[in-house]
């Protein structure tokens, strides 16, 4: 992992800036669709104008989150590496092969819970991409 790769690497204004906005995010529960257990919560995060799906499958040490794969997904996994710290893995899975996300999934997990390997984005790809949730 390259320094661009680390959370604690990431530019302390930019941090502050992805903080705010998770603030700012309303979260409603996701319509019924894939399947729900206690282990797998799925909401549906809504900033400006974009909306993502989140689903969280496990908790603690041993946890797995998957987004859509968009800007607003994107700066939420940043802020799930930021509160639940080092030690994840990410993937994405191309579209329509995680169920419930028809457009595809990022995924990072903690604990070896597994993602999805379509491919291998980086935590500097996450920062690209967040950075449009912004505006």
């Amino acid at each position: 992992m390259s320094d661009s790769d680390r959370w604690d690497a990431v530019d302390a204004g930019l941090v502050v800036r992805f903080r705010s906005a998770g603030a700012k995010i309303a979260w409603r529960e996701a319509p019924r669709g894939a399947k729900r257990t206690e282990k797998r919560r799925a909401r549906v995060a809504h900033l400006h104008d974009e909306e993502a799906r989140v689903e969280v499958t496990g908790e603690g040490r041993k946890a797995r989150i998957a987004v859509d794969s968009g800007p607003l997904g994107a700066l939420v996994l940043l802020l799930e590496i930021d509160r639940r710290g080092p030690g994840f893995v990410l993937g994405a899975s191309e579209a329509g092969r995680e169920p419930g996300f028809p457009s595809g999934a990022i995924v990072v997990a903690w604990g070896g819970a597994s993602v999805p390997r379509d491919s291998v984005p980086t935590l500097s790809d996450l920062i690209e991409l967040a950075r449009y949730s912004l505006a």
